[in-house]
C-alpha cells in the first residue's frame, strides 16, 4: 500500500486531540504508513527550508517553521480575514489587504518545497482546508505527479461570494490541480459546480483569465463524522459520570439545554441565547425547570470581529440573567473554556436538548457527538440549524432557521415537551446516520476514491458514497 501524507495548517500536538480535524485523522494515519506534515506553531526569523520530524504520540510528524510576517499574512490575514468570512457568506466582515495574498501564496510555496523533498512517487497526499488551497498547484509546478486530494472542512461559498474574494480565479485554478476535491455537503458541491459551469467574468483588475479546466478533477460530498460508539462509551466512563453528577447537584430537577462551540461569529451564539430568552418570556413553565449551558472557548481572539462577538454574547447573557434570575435560580451558565471529550460526553448525555444552531457551518461535529452520547432508553433531542452540513444527514433533528429566534424558541419548546417514544424514534434514526457517516467510513470513502484504482480495489475498505 502506498504511503499516506496528511497535510494541514497545524500538526497535532501531544496529548488528547481536541480539534475535529485532529480527532478525525489520528486513527486513519495511525493505521497506515506515512506522516503528517504542517506548520510547527513556531515563528522564527529565518526558517529552515527542510522539515524536521518528531514522534508525537506514535505519529510521525514533519514540521516547518514560519516567519512572523508570513504567518500573519497567510493565517490571520488571507485565510481568516478573507477566506473564512467569505466562505461563511459574511462579506461584511471580510477585510481586504492586497499583500495578504502574497504571503498566503508564499507559505503554500514554502510548504510545497519542504514537502517535495520528502515524497516518494507513489505517495498519496491528502491536503486539508482553506489555508492550503494552492498547495497542489505549487507541488505540480515543482514536478510532483502524485495523487493529491483536497478536503474542505468549511462551507463552499455561493458564486457571488466567491467573486468577492481577491484572486478567486487563481484559487479555483488551484483546486483544479487536485485529483479529488471533497466537501462536506451536497450544497457545497452544487455551489462549486455552479462556478465551474459558468466561470467568472473578467474584471478591471487585470487581463481576463482563461476558463479553468476542471475536467481532470473530481468533486464529491464526503460528510465527515465522529466516532459515535466511542462517545457512547465516554458518556458512561468515570469522567463522564463524574461530570453528570456535578451538574445534577447544582441543577436538581432541571432540564439542560446544551451548546458547545468555539467562540466564533459563524456559530450564531447571540441569536441562540436570544431564542432561549424568548422561550422563557413566552412560557413561564420553563423558568426554574430549564437551564441553558453554553460552552464557548475563545478562538482567534486577536481578530477584532471575534472580540466583538464575545462582547455581544457577554451583553446578551447578562441581559437574560438580569431579566430572569432569582436568588435561588439561574437561567443560564456561560463557560469560556474547553473541556475534554469525556467530560463533554457526560454533558451531552445529561442534556435534554442539544442546541446546535450555527449561522453557517461545514458539518458540525458537535451534532454527531451529541447523538453518539445519548442514553438509548431516554435520549435527548437535537435542535439543529438547517445551514449546518449535518442537516443533510440528520433530517430527524428539529431543523431551524437560526436567524429566526422565534422559530428556534418554538423548537426548544417542542424539544422540552417531546414525549419519550418520539425522542427514541428520532434518536434511533439519527444514530444510524451517525454510524453510517462515522469518521472511519469518511476517511475510507475519501481515500478509496483518491487512491489509484488498483490500490482502492485491493484495500477492501468500505466506500460510503453520499447520495442526498
Amino acid at each position: 500500500m502506498s504511503r499516506l501524507i496528511v497535510v494541514s495548517n497545524r500538526t497535532p500536538g501531544k496529548g488528547p486531540a481536541a480539534g475535529g480535524l485532529a480527532v478525525a485523522l489520528r486513527k486513519t494515519l495511525a493505521e497506515r504508513e506515512g506522516f503528517w506534515f504542517g506548520w510547527s506553531g513556531k515563528l522564527v526569523e529565518t526558517p529552515s527550508s527542510q522539515a524536521h520530524f518528531e514522534d508525537i504520540d506514535g505519529l510521525s510528524v514533519a514540521q516547518i517553521d514560519l516567519t512572523k510576517s508570513d504567518h500573519h499574512a497567510y493565517y490571520a490575514g488571507f485565510s481568516n480575514s478573507i477566506l473564512w468570512p467569505s466562505f461563511h457568506l459574511r462579506l461584511d466582515l471580510a477585510t481586504i489587504e492586497g499583500h495578504w495574498y502574497e504571503g498566503y501564496r508564499a507559505v503554500n510555496q514554502q510548504f510545497a518545497r519542504a514537502l517535495l523533498a520528502l515524497l516518494r512517487p507513489d505517495d498519496v497526499i491528502w491536503v486539508h482546508d482553506y489555508h492550503l488551497i494552492p498547495l497542489a498547484s505549487e507541488l505540480r509546478n515543482l514536478g510532483a505527479r502524485n495523487r493529491i486530494g483536497f478536503y474542505l472542512h468549511i462551507p463552499f461559498p455561493t458564486t457571488d461570494a466567491l467573486y468577492a474574494i481577491p484572486h478567486h480565479n487563481e484559487l479555483m485554478r488551484d483546486l483544479s490541480r487536485y485529483d479529488l476535491v471533497g466537501m462536506q455537503a451536497n450544497r457545497d458541491v452544487t455551489a462549486f459546480t455552479e462556478f465551474a459551469d459558468h466561470q467568472s467574468p473578467s474584471s478591471i483588475s487585470g487581463n481576463p483569465l482563461r476558463s479553468v479546466d476542471f475536467s481532470r478533477s473530481e468533486t464529491a460530498a464526503f460528510p465527515i463524522g465522529s466516532d459515535p460508539d466511542a462517545f457512547a462509551k465516554l458518556a458512561v466512563s468515570p469522567a463522564g459520570t463524574k461530570m453528570i453528577k456535578r451538574v445534577e447537584r447544582v441543577l436538581p430537577g432541571q432540564r439542560l439545554i446544551l451548546g458547545v462551540d468555539r467562540l466564533d461569529y459563524s456559530k450564531g451564539l447571540p441569536q441562540r441565547v436570544e431564542a432561549y430568552e424568548k422561550l422563557l418570556a413566552n412560557d413561564a413553565r420553563f423558568r426554574r425547570t430549564a437551564h441553558l449551558m453554553q460552552i464557548a472557548p475563545p478562538s482567534r481572539d486577536t481578530i477584532k470581529e471575534y472580540q466583538e462577538t464575545s462582547d455581544t454574547l457577554d451583553a446578551i447573557c447578562g441581559r437574560v440573567m438580569g431579566r430572569f434570575a432569582e436568588p435561588d435560580w439561574s437561567p443560564l451558565t456561560y463557560v469560556k473554556r474547553a473541556y475534554g471529550q469525556p467530560s463533554l460526553a457526560g454533558l451531552y448525555r445529561l442534556a435534554r436538548v442539544g442546541l446546535v444552531t450555527p449561522l453557517r457551518d461545514g458539518m458540525n461535529l458537535v451534532a454527531h457527538e451529541y447523538v453518539g452520547s445519548q442514553d438509548p432508553a431516554n435520549p435527548g433531542v437535537l435542535v439543529l440549524s438547517r445551514f449546518a452540513g449535518a442537516a443533510e444527514i440528520f433530517p430527524d433533528a428539529i431543523l431551524v432557521n437560526p436567524f429566526d429566534t422565534d422559530e428556534t424558541a418554538e423548537a426548544l419548546r417542542m424539544a422540552l415537551d417531546m414525549p419519550l417514544q418520539e425522542r427514541i424514534d428520532r434518536w434511533t434514526t439519527l444514530m444510524e446516520a451517525a454510524r453510517t457517516y462515522s469518521v472511519d467510513n469518511w476517511a475510507h470513502s475519501f481515500l478509496n476514491r483518491l487512491s489509484p484504482p488498483s490500490a482502492a480495489t485491493a484495500s477492501g475498505t468500505r466506500d460510503i458514497l453520499y447520495v442526498a
